[in-house]
């Protein structure tokens, strides 16, 4: 099976008129609300008087910065932070971030999600002109280019506006210099960035829930190409590398985004409960009770029970305190987390028939884990609905799928799964569906290349995940 199965990163980054002394402890507390985007490792970088001082490592926000750790770093007016998935380079202290920059002018600080699809080729360019690399992550290269690209110009801004004419792939990039607080998305806008303001401080965020946690009120989001820039208190926008096809990521409806973030101008919430109403007028079923797959599959279980009528109950117990199970190494092991991290409440699933929902179905590995302890809670029936179309596709943006070979959802018709599964009845969203539900909203267009295999803007042959992994460091 896969290797690795990851998904995305976390971006924050805050700009404020009086410096706190606490400033750390504030951007630890956005990237707390972000740690679902990221469980692999993070990093804070403050700016005091132009002079960067930095904390990153391995393992969870609660880990890396407890009091002591926070206290140490220095007060100041402006920082940025990252919460990480590997998509481009292995799990290694040196790839996390913030990337800290010391260049000719000036200091640069870089947090990235996303994957640069043409990341190899610029780096084989840097590497013919003498650049010299330290990780193997692809926001080394953005660095890199942006870099390259100040040395030519006379600001910042015109250095970055540059450098996206020079990256392929999916972006939102917080940036800090020693005077600026930069937000950048990419121009197909696949990964999200939004902006909070109060009446002391600007945020940038990748999503709405980490400006509630620290209370600063959303503004909009960064525009797809756009360069926001604040600077001496005033926030200015450029946009000069806007293009017309978008493609802002489905998964971040479907599965990565918190429920109570805002991508958009659509409600993650709402986007889900949407969807279940949407599965239960089109893949109707007979049962006793609709229940979600805890966290992803909640929100659309809501929505199908409201518009079918069929009672919503909880068929799960979560513990906390058991990682997510579809990141997992081996097959083995993924099993048996399931089985720690999921347990049937047995008095609500005997004798019943189950409408189950669920956000997708990648390998099959953790579905057919949980379909087998309902019906060994005295399940009658499991009839399974998908919140999201079938995944048959890789993904070149961000989400960590890069084989197609091994998707249950390429290599086998819907009948197949259900058998392989174990459930009564399998039924998927459809792809129309999925856009039904956006259509009234600011987003102007998504990606659905992992459902359909057509992308917003040309793609390479293949996914290599791990291209650089073969320099020797």
């Amino acid at each position: 099976m896969f290797k690795k199965l990851k998904e995305e990163c976390g971006v924050f980054g805050i700009y404020s008129k009086h410096s706190y002394e606490n400033l750390a402890g504030i951007i630890s507390a956005g990237l707390s609300s972000l740690q679902h985007r990221g469980e692999e490792s993070c990093g804070i970088a403050i700016n005091k008087d132009g002079i960067f001082s930095y904390h990153k490592d391995l393992g969870l926000v609660s880990k890396v910065f407890p009091e002591h750790v926070l206290e140490e770093l220095p007060q100041g007016k402006m920082g940025i932070g990252h919460v990480r998935y590997s998509t481009t380079g292995e799990a290694r202290k040196a790839n996390a971030q913030p990337m800290v920059i010391r260049h000719k002018k000036g200091n640069l600080a870089i947090a990235h999600n996303g994957n640069i699809l043409n990341a190899y080729e610029l780096r084989q360019e840097l590497e013919e002109k003498g650049a010299i690399f330290t990780t193997t992550s692809d926001t080394e290269v953005i660095s890199y280019i942006i870099v390259q690209e100040r040395l030519k110009t006379k600001s910042i801004e015109e250095a970055i506006e540059n450098a996206m004419k020079r990256f392929k792939g999916s972006y939102a990039l917080v940036i800090m210099t020693s005077k600026k607080l930069i937000a950048v998305r990419d121009p197909q806008g696949f990964r999200p960035l939004c902006i909070g303001k109060n009446e002391d401080e600007f945020v940038f965020a990748s999503e709405s829930c980490a400006l509630d946690l620290v209370g600063s009120e959303f503004v909009r989001d960064v525009n797809p190409g756009e360069i926001v820039v604040v600077t001496n208190n005033e926030m200015q926008s450029i946009q000069t590398n806007i293009s017309d096809k978008r493609g802002l990521c489905s998964f971040e409806y479907i599965y990565f985004a918190r429920p109570d973030s805002i991508i958009d101008g659509i409600s993650v919430h709402k986007f889900r409960e949407d969807a279940g109403r949407m599965l239960a007028r089109q893949k109707p079923v007979d049962a006793d009770i609709v229940a979600g797959v805890p966290d992803s599959g909640l929100d659309a279980a809501l929505g199908f029970s409201k518009e079918s009528g069929i009672h919503y109950d909880m068929v799960f117990t979560k513990s906390k305190y058991i990682g997510r199970t579809f990141i997992q190494n081996s097959q083995g092991e993924r099993q048996r987390l399931v089985g720690m991290k999921l347990n049937p409440i047995k008095t609500v699933v005997k004798g019943k028939k189950i409408v189950l929902i669920d956000d997708s179905i990648v390998r099959g590995t953790t579905i057919t884990r949980i379909i087998t302890r309902l019906r060994e809670a005295g399940a009658k029936e499991v009839h399974l609905r998908i919140a999201a179309p079938a995944f048959v596709d890789v993904c070149y943006f961000g989400t960590d799928i890069d084989d197609k070979e091994r998707l249950i959802a390429y290599n086998k018709s819907v009948e197949e799964i259900r058998k392989e599964i174990g459930a009564d009845s399998l039924e998927y969203l459809s792809l129309d569906s999925l856009k039904e539900i956006t259509k009234d909203c600011n987003v102007k267009g998504l990606c659905t290349g992992c459902f359909t295999g057509k992308y917003p803007i040309p793609v390479p042959g293949e996914i290599q995940k791990d291209r650089f992994e073969a320099i020797k460091l």
